[in-house]
């Protein structure tokens, strides 16, 4: 079917298109059939060969198209229903729906949606008491459809309706006067659904389509007093378990309505209906039925997280109130192992978040009483959730799967977040309460206890440890001085050490004493590749918060560092985190300690690096340099000699600091003794951009944490720079020259070399501009980066080829990083013509061209999403060159069809007008150019701009 044919969308071609889409085994053809259909839906035929499309002897596929097509019509294009056709295609929609209730479910609820939507175009004024009139058709006998029949399709339609209002395309001032007259609807619908669902004999799929309807009406904020009896009737419903699931969805979504919380009178006789659900609730746990757990959990939590304040607030009912938190603390506890034996915990977590904000967001003297019932409660919660985090027996681990497990690593993550949060509470009474129940635990007064039972325990510290100050607690020490007692012979508890005494590396830099009680533990866990990640994590928190302490250590902890990186017992990541930790330790020695420590270090990676860069290039090789030049980035990262600046307070102790240092920094010593062999590999890898990119992260790396220490580098890094780009441009050069350039460029003895790098640069990347730059985004974009970091210090003194900038924009690049930076040079630029000559000079001679590349742009040549940036240049361009940007706007859009054929010469006239008239809001403006952007794009009152 040929999707230029669209004059031709007869009943024929319709079925052969569907055909095609259906049973045409070829993809090319069903997508060209799909395009060819959505054409027809939309075209004015539609209103023609649908109803023959629904006749009774056609299959239901064309059915369902026939169908769908009504709906489009009448949701999308109901302007084009003169208003003298509305009653006739009610009639005819009533008609085909009474035939389809004993037909086809799917062209069924393809028609219901398109009455409903009908329904709610006409609403109120041209069809007032619209579903009163829904529910009297169908009840009425008569006609060849059966009773129950009839029923389910009114049910059917009652239940979509709200659904379409929800989704519909209506302009918001009437989806207020839907809503309103919907909701003085529910008085015809009540009656009806209360009456099924009482009925005796009223069959399980009836009873089940009114459960669904009432799911369907709460969205709308029916009162909830107005629907009480509806509740109680889906509470009866969940005894039978063919109604269960949607007996839930109905009182959970009844309950979770936000407007249910006016209604006190009727929430407080919802609570013992909820407490009444414990028997089954118990039942469906003691015979593993998850499903049935799952939906009483869900209702439980739904009434009390929705409602925890107004049933708080209710003191005379505080016991029921209190019996249904414990009812909830039973749904976090329940027995098993998430996510294996059930899912249901999860999901009352949030409600403990929730009461305890509603508990201390009270006044103090309120707040006071309900702590006294709610603590004990929330003590009890801290056992049920370290109960609940604990690990299986080890088989049972090994054979679940990677899902489950990953699954159940995250529940433990929200468990640690739920502790962390419930701290606030409870305090520092929480932290000894854990410390006694470990005690007891590991000086074996309950010789049964699991090492599942320690690692909780600790589980329980580390989250709490992790986020809140507990330097003033008094039970740390006790902590730390236990950890040592742990039988330690199991991966996930050794883990769970590991990260406690990472937790506690602030702790221990106020209390370096305790230091060698754990050191060791974390040093020989080092050397196991299964405690990885969180061994090297821990060193590098006590090597960065602890390193003034360290130097006793200092040469043990490189010792095991280089053991472990020498046998490659880590992956990548972890072993750049461990040139971290031995950078932050290295910190704090003495220069010429660091210096041996360095050598000692660095030496064995150096050797293999000379080795390597005598090699061939090949992919092995390739991997093993960036690796190498990977652990000196990490390395010169955070090996920092330079003192803290903070000043102790006056009752502080003083702050302990590194020995005052002399001589030159020991990185830019190590960096000039490798430097010349860091040209010989760049000089055989200049091709390769990773190779590139890995160099120039040393050398960044270097630059940002030594800052000015750095200087006698900069000369020829400067060179090597410029002799890199000049070769093979490649971003990360430019972005290693903008770091320079933004710490270097305002002092004298930098200023050459960083002068004539910049000179350089600018002129290879300009040849790149006259050349055809489309496949070079990245260097454009960092080039526009470092041309808008210069413009403060260089354009006073350098003006090379500014005019070919102006160019850049015009060339329309796909890719936004690209021009966003662009955009930011000029918007750094134009704001200097007026006191920068030469500047001025530019912006007057090729201004215009920037403008006309902005205004293609805005016409529909970039993405939407850029129009703000796109906006900031005509701003500047208006608050810095106003008079030359009037000329330039009425001659730029005085050319018939720019930027758009779809804006008439009034609308450009006034978008000129609107933009020259805003020079001090900036918003306006985009506002502006956002509005221009639709009308040139033909989306102006759309659906697409909806949320643009």
């Amino acid at each position: 079917m040929d999707p230029d044919t669209a004059a031709d969308f007869t009943v024929e071609n319709v079925e052969k298109a569907l055909h095609q889409l259906y049973y045409d085994p070829n993809i090319e053809n069903k997508n060209l059939a799909q395009k060819w259909l959505m054409q027809a839906q939309v075209s004015p035929q539609a209103w023609q060969f649908c109803w023959v499309l629904l006749r009774p002897e056609k299959v239901p596929e064309i059915q369902y198209f026939g169908a769908s097509a009504l709906h489009t019509k009448i949701s999308r294009y109901w302007g084009d229903i003169p208003a003298e056709q509305y009653d006739t295609l009610k009639t005819q929609l009533f008609s085909q729906i009474a035939h389809f209730a004993s037909g086809s479910k799917i062209v069924l609820t393809r028609l219901c949606v398109a009455l409903a939507s009908l329904a709610l175009n006409m609403m109120p004024e041209a069809w007032p008491g619209a579903v009163s009139e829904m529910v009297r058709m169908f009840q009425e006998e008569g006609g060849e459809v059966d009773g129950r029949a009839r029923c389910l399709a009114l049910l059917e339609l009652l239940t979509v309706l709200p659904e379409e209002f929800q989704t519909s395309r209506l302009p918001q001032y009437r989806k207020g006067q839907v809503r309103g007259a919907l909701g003085r609807e529910w008085t015809a619908v009540y009656p009806l659904l209360q009456q099924l669902l009482r009925q005796p004999d009223s069959p399980p799929l009836v009873k089940a389509r009114v459960l669904k309807c009432l799911s369907s009406w709460v969205l709308l904020d029916v009162p909830l007093n107005e629907s009480e009896g509806l509740v109680e009737a889906s509470f009866t419903a969940l005894a039978d378990p063919e109604l269960f699931d949607t007996a839930v969805e109905a009182i959970v979504n009844t309950i979770s309505q936000p407007d249910s919380q006016r209604y006190v009178n009727t929430l407080l006789k919802l609570v013992p209906q909820v407490l009444q659900l414990q028997e089954q609730l118990r039942d469906a746990v003691q015979n593993g039925d998850m499903e049935t757990s799952h939906g009483i959990c869900r209702i439980a939590v739904s009434l009390g997280e929705n409602h925890s304040r107004a049933l708080l607030e209710q003191v005379e009912h505080w016991q029921s109130f209190l019996a249904l938190v414990n009812m909830i603390m039973f749904c976090t506890g329940i027995p098993g192992h998430y996510p294996v034996n059930e899912t249901t915990s999860s999901l009352t977590l949030t409600f403990w978040y929730t009461l305890q904000d509603d508990i201390m967001s009270f006044e103090a003297e309120k707040q006071a009483i309900y702590l006294q019932v709610y603590r004990p409660v929330y003590f009890q919660l801290v056992d049920v959730l370290l109960h609940k985090a604990q690990f299986p027996t080890d088989e049972e681990y090994a054979s679940w799967s990677s899902d489950e497990k990953e699954q159940f690593r995250i529940y433990r993550v929200d468990v640690s977040d739920t502790l962390m949060y419930v701290y606030e509470m409870l305090g520092a009474e929480l932290l000894s309460n854990l410390y006694d129940k470990l005690g007891r635990v590991l000086t074996n007064t309950e010789p049964t206890t699991t090492w599942q039972h320690t690692e909780a325990l600790l589980y329980g510290f580390q989250s709490i440890a992790e986020t809140i100050d507990v330097n003033y607690s008094d039970v740390i020490p006790g902590l730390i001085g236990l950890i040592p007692r742990i039988n330690i012979n199991n991966v996930q508890l050794a883990d769970t050490v590991m990260f406690t005494i990472g937790a506690l590396a602030e702790w221990l830099a106020d209390h370096p004493v305790m230091l060698s009680s754990v050191l060791p533990l974390v040093l020989q866990a080092l050397g196991n590749p299964d405690l990885s990640v969180s061994s090297v994590s821990t060193l590098k928190k006590i090597c960065r918060e602890c390193k003034y302490d360290l130097p006793p250590y200092a040469a043990n902890i490189v010792a095991v560092s280089q053991e472990v990186l020498i046998k490659q017992i880590h992956k990548t990541s972890q072993c750049m985190w461990l040139m971290q930790a031995l950078g932050f330790l290295l910190s704090a020695l003495p220069v010429e300690e660091i210096l041996r420590n360095l050598h000692s270090l660095i030496t064995p990676y150096i050797q293999q690096l000379e080795k390597l860069a005598g090699e061939t290039p090949n992919p092995s090789n390739k991997l093993a340099i960036i690796h190498i030049l990977g652990l000196l980035s990490n390395l010169f990262t955070t090996l920092d000699i330079t003192k803290p600046e903070e000043e102790p307070g006056e009752n502080a102790p003083p702050i302990k600091s590194a020995p005052p240092q002399t001589g030159p920094n020991p990185v830019v010593v190590v960096l000039q003794q490798v430097f010349a062999l860091i040209q010989t590999v760049l000089s055989k890898w200049l091709n390769d951009s990773q190779v590139v990119e890995a160099v120039c992260a040393i050398f960044e790396k270097s630059v940002k944490t030594l800052l000015h220490d750095f200087a006698p580098m900069v000369s020829q890094l400067s060179e090597m720079l410029g002799q890199m780009y000049s070769t093979i441009p490649q971003a990360s050069a430019l972005d290693l020259t903008r770091q320079m350039v933004h710490i270097f460029a305002s002092e004298t003895n930098h200023f050459p070399p960083i002068k004539a790098l910049f000179e350089l640069v600018t002129s290879v990347t300009l040849t790149i501009f006259q050349q055809g730059p489309r496949d070079h985004p990245d260097i454009v974009d960092s080039f526009m980066q470092l041309q808008a970091q210069v413009c403060f210090w260089f354009l006073i003194s350098f003006t090379l080829g500014f005019s070919l900038l102006f160019r850049v924009l015009s060339l329309k690049f796909p890719e936004a990083p690209t021009v966003k930076s662009t955009c930011l040079f000029f918007t750094e630029l134009i704001p200097r013509c007026a006191d920068v000559p030469p500047v001025g000079q530019v912006v007057q001679e090729h201004g215009k061209l920037l403008l006309l590349a902005v205004l293609e742009a805005i016409g529909g040549q970039s993405s939407r999403s850029l129009m703000d940036q796109f906006a900031e240049v005509l701003f500047c361009l208006n608050k810095h060159c106003f008079a030359l940007l009037t000329v330039w706007l009425k001659e730029a859009l005085r050319s018939p069809g720019f930027p758009s054929s779809r804006v008439s010469n009034e609308q450009k006239d006034t978008f000129s007008q609107q933009v020259l008239r805003e020079r001090v809001n900036k918003r306006r403006v985009k506002d502006i150019v956002k509005e221009f952007t639709l009308v040139c794009r033909g989306l102006h009152g759309t659906e697409y701009a909806a949320d643009y």
